[in-house]
């Protein structure tokens, strides 16, 4: 089994937590299908808890895929069939019983195009913590107020709180939702090509962001941009063809790379 190393940190709002390398999400020997189509072999990999993990690959490699069975968005796509198991926190998160909607409150999930809800900013971030059934008013705005500066965002909207999050810019909107996501008090977040429609400023501030996240956070994120992946992870894992092709730090897979399509890939012969 390929395992990513672990790489700790503190928190943007918090003590800093103490530093383990403890296994947070696990991939054993699974095999996923679309319909009669597999997109994924017999990946396995584990990845530490508060750190950044980066799949890359080219498109259509089941990066993706992989990212999304983290917390069971594939269940929404009808014909889909999964062997192995993937767990976190030592628990099969495909076990039969196991709660969905409290997974997916603990492993949190941003897209590659930012999707703010048409409401204030306040109610977006607020969101979660009301479908859970929060309904104090004093602890709504303490949470809302926490996640908006978790997400570097605060100073920016803290006056505007009211104003629609659609009048928000590109950058602005992915970090809101970087904020809605943290709402819910998850462990995990999935970033699926989070800063692929940004410019470059907002690019740096995803990043920058992500860097302070993991203080607190286990992140996987997915992503095209190898010089990314570079900057803002601990540990990469190479997809190709819906197979894991070589994990390791990140250090090691872009300076020593133990195959030959990883290299290949990396230094842009191919993808």
């Amino acid at each position: 089994m390929s395992t990513l190393a672990d790489a700790p940190a503190p928190s943007v709002s918090a003590p800093t937590p103490p530093t383990t390398n403890q296994e947070k999400l696990a991939v054993r020997g699974v095999n996923f299908w679309y319909g009669p189509k597999q997109a994924l072999f017999d990946i396995s990999l584990t990845i530490p808890e508060r750190s950044v993990a980066a799949f890359i690959g080219p498109s259509g490699c089941g990066k993706s895929t992989l990212l999304r069975l983290f917390n069971r968005m594939n269940d929404l796509i009808e014909g889909t069939q999964l062997t192995g198991k993937v767990e976190l926190d030592g628990q099969d998160i495909y076990a039969s019983g196991l709660n969905v909607v409290d997974l997916r409150r603990r492993v949190g999930m941003v897209f590659q195009k930012s999707n703010p809800f048409p409401k204030s900013i306040y109610e977006n971030v607020a969101y979660g913590p009301r479908v859970s059934g929060e309904r104090n008013r004093s602890r709504l705005d303490f949470l809302v107020e926490r996640c908006l500066k978790q997400a570097a965002l605060w100073n920016e909207v803290k006056d505007r709180l009211g104003a629609s999050a659609l009048e928000l810019s590109g950058g602005q909107q992915q970090r809101l939702c970087i904020a809605r996501s943290l709402a819910t008090d998850p462990q995990v977040l999935l970033m699926d090509e989070p800063a692929s429609a940004l410019d470059p400023k907002s690019t740096q501030a995803i990043e920058d962001l992500i860097g302070e996240l993991k203080r607190h956070y286990t992140i996987v994120i997915v992503t095209h941009n190898m010089q990314q992946a570079t900057r803002v992870s601990d540990q990469t894992a190479f997809f190709f063809e819906g197979r894991l092709i070589e994990a390791g730090s990140t250090e090691q897979i872009f300076r020593r790379p133990r195959d030959k399509q990883t290299e290949d890939y990396i230094t842009g012969r191919f993808g």
